[in-house]
């Protein structure tokens, strides 16, 4: 597979985060964990019957084990964070907040081996925060101290998210398939601390399960399976600058189905976390 064809497989998973805010929206009521575990069942059973209809079951024997820890925290660890930050503050800012992710993306790259970090990498991520921050000072929706540890959770979701991403790129000999593993394990997790931690309470009506059903095939399903071919066989710092698309893609969904009202603040937020990303990955063309 070329480095281009891989790099537009990847990009399909950011078309379909883009759906992510929307659709955990429409999920409600159900509580963080036990989304995940829906989600993640669903997205693993996709995986699985994937790997044993393509032959490539056997493969799954010899991927180590610290292989699949990583993959499983990484998965579990993002999900429970950003469902949780939707749940504690406005989606349209959380989402924004959460994606960070991309920026970071560009910058941690300049630390793997063979790379190194620019200035324009620098500027680009002051750019990226200062949208960050135009959204938790009020640029959004309006600044409200009991929505601060929702936008503490969707930073954390950057951090994870990123991090997982970029070291992925270190386990680049472990199939794709072995992403099925960490979604049926991020499964498992979730259901055991969902019942001890959590009150059942079911996605509402239609529109929650059918919101819950979109997001364990597309969002929190097949995202995952080609974002890691992107990350492992493609160009990562150009998949991170792109990934940007997903955070206006997704406001501009919630603005449409009126969950986030348009505003200027919300319009420089972007602007800014955008430019911020074209910034830094120029500086990484330019190495």
């Amino acid at each position: 597979m070329t480095k281009t064809r891989a790099t537009a497989i990847g990009f399909i998973a950011v078309l379909l985060w883009a759906l992510l805010a929307l659709l955990t929206v429409g999920s409600e009521p159900a509580p963080p964990l036990l989304l995940n575990a829906l989600c993640f069942t669903i997205g693993g059973t996709l995986g699985m019957i994937w790997t044993a209809a393509s032959g490539k079951l056997k493969q799954l024997r010899h991927v180590p084990v610290r292989v699949y820890i990583f993959g499983t925290l990484g998965l579990f660890g993002y999900h429970a964070l950003y469902f949780s930050a939707l749940r504690l503050a406005p989606a349209a800012e959380a989402g924004l907040i959460a994606y960070l992710w991309p920026l970071l993306i560009v910058l941690f790259s300049g630390l793997l081996p063979g790379e190194r970090l620019k200035a324009g990498h620098l500027i680009g991520a002051v750019l990226g925060f200062a949208g960050a921050a135009t959204i938790i000072s009020g640029g959004g929706g309006g600044f409200e101290a009991q929505f601060l540890p929702g936008y503490g959770l969707a930073l954390l979701c950057a951090l994870t998210w990123s991090g997982y991403s970029v070291l992925s790129r270190l386990m680049g000999g472990a199939p794709t398939s072995s992403v099925a593993v960490f979604c049926l394990a991020t499964a498992v997790a979730s259901w055991g601390l969902h019942f001890a931690l959590e009150e059942t309470v079911w996605p509402a009506g239609t529109l929650g399960w059918v919101s819950t059903l979109l997001l364990g095939l597309g969002p929190v399903g097949l995202a995952f399976y080609v974002w890691d071919i992107g990350v492992k066989q493609g160009d990562i710092q150009m998949l991170g600058t792109s990934s940007y698309a997903a955070p206006l893609l997704s406001t501009l969904i919630l603005v449409l189905a009126g969950i986030a009202a348009a505003s200027w603040g919300l319009a420089l937020a972007a602007a800014l976390i955008t430019g911020g990303a074209l910034i830094a990955a120029r500086a990484s063309a330019g190495k």
